[in-house]
């Protein structure tokens, strides 16, 4: 009974240390799609500059943003065909988003060509660029729900909330130049602007809200510093100006260097965010080993030294005798180490701390639940009302204040609603 016991013991920590080992090659993934995602989004910016101003402004930029993304695309896709092999675990849904966004990036040379051209318009590029993202977001965030380690998945949550909000400071970047260098303040751009701003707040707030302390600290010094003040006040006269106002195209230079910048320290943040989710890896993958080694060589005792009384064997299996030491006989020494009570406080102290592991993942995985809930919410809209995501959006929060009720909670009665179902969900075509 003991050696099939300690076979089984053994084996679950090496599938422990196994799944590690997965999720720190996750996390090496996360941290290139994470280097995408910053190189698209300066092409992005680039790109929304050179078409609202029809040419004459960021090409050279333009062409150097792309020179820096195409050899990312191609270290995503060795990551991606790494992740394919059979050892690495992966599940059928991180191989159908790898796959999505894989697709996505095909069409990303058609799109420059068109751009190049002056074949798209600024709102439809920056609206290109932002789906493509969007999928490669969906990547991480999916990451972010799988892991399942508190220490990790709290990082995680943090990374995903933090790359969302660069994102939505990356999109604010193109929208703000764009209404710079065309000229002129359109009120749909002007509202898309302010739900930019909102959204990234929210998702910086739970980036803090899960990040380090020192990282933490870092960003909220950031807050206070010369270039966010230039960054508001950019902000207040685009947001402030009526529809068809006047705008001072020059100004589309400033707004892209002071909307970068706050780019480039949310970058910082994302690295010094991914070197504690990599040191956190290799923490726990260590911490594994060192708990596979203490065991084995507690099993091996138990196994070369099997407990002299039978009624041990009877003991380990009943619930009451789980917690209890070994009791010795009369004038013998303290418990034998290699006893089956002692196998049977190994396997209870590994219980308790995926019991406590459990607990502790609870609070990342009630964030990254909000998100996905308010998403759906805002997509039943979209798809049902024919909204905007800003005006779906607005929708969701004026429910919460008007009814004095979560976001949450209003997202998912909206998503209770028979009329907010897909199509696809109730298997009828519309």
């Amino acid at each position: 009974m003991h050696q099939s016991v300690s076979q089984l013991v053994l084996r679950a920590k090496q599938l422990e240390i196994e799944a590690l080992r997965h999720l720190e090659a996750r996390v090496q993934l996360a941290g290139i799609v994470g280097q995408l995602i910053d190189a698209l989004q300066r092409e992005r910016g680039a790109s929304s500059v050179f078409l609202a101003s029809e040419g004459a402004r960021f090409g050279a930029e333009r062409e150097a943003a792309c020179a820096v993304t195409q050899p990312l695309e191609a270290l995503l896709r060795a990551q991606v065909e790494a992740q394919m092999a059979p050892e690495q675990g992966a599940s059928a849904r991180l191989l159908s988003l790898m796959a999505w966004a894989l697709l996505d990036l095909e069409a990303l040379a058609a799109l420059r060509y068109q751009i190049e051209r002056r074949a798209f318009s600024a709102s439809d590029a920056v609206g290109a660029y932002s789906r493509l993202i969007a999928g490669l977001l969906e990547l991480v965030f999916y990451m972010a729900d799988a892991a399942p380690y508190p220490e990790v998945s709290r990082l995680l949550v943090a990374f995903v909330h933090l790359v969302q909000g660069k994102e939505t400071a990356g999109q604010e970047r193109a929208v703000g130049a764009q209404l710079f260098a065309s000229g002129l303040c359109r009120d749909e751009q002007q509202q898309r602007l302010v739900h930019l701003i909102d959204a990234q707040e929210r998702s910086l707030r739970l980036f803090e809200e899960f990040a380090e302390p020192e990282l933490r600290q870092r960003w909220q010094q950031l807050q206070l510093s010369p270039n966010t003040a230039m960054l508001e006040r950019l902000r207040r006269s685009l947001c402030m100006a009526r529809d068809g106002a006047a705008l001072e195209p020059s100004l589309s230079e400033t707004w892209f260097e002071v909307a970068s910048e706050r780019i480039a320290q949310l970058w910082q943040l994302q690295q010094g965010l991914l070197d504690c989710l990599h040191q956190a890896c290799e923490s726990q993958i260590q911490r594994a080993q060192s708990d596979l080694q203490d065991s084995a060589g507690l099993l091996r005792q138990l196994r070369d030294n099997p407990p002299p009384r039978a009624h041990e064997a009877d003991r380990f299996f009943q619930p009451s005798g789980l917690a209890q030491p070994a009791i010795p006989e009369a004038g013998a020494g303290a418990a034998d180490p290699g006893s089956a009570a002692s196998l049977a406080g190994l396997l209870q102290a590994q219980s308790e701390r995926l019991a406590r592991m459990e607990v502790e993942l609870d609070a990342a995985r009630r964030a990254l639940h909000e998100r996905k809930i308010i998403e759906r919410a805002k997509g039943a809209l979209m798809a049902r009302l024919g909204l905007t995501e800003e005006a779906a959006f607005r929708a969701l929060q004026k429910a919460s204040m008007d009814h004095n009720r979560r976001l949450l909670d209003v997202a998912e009665a909206t998503l209770s609603l028979p009329d907010m179902v897909a199509p696809a969900q109730r298997g009828v075509r519309p």
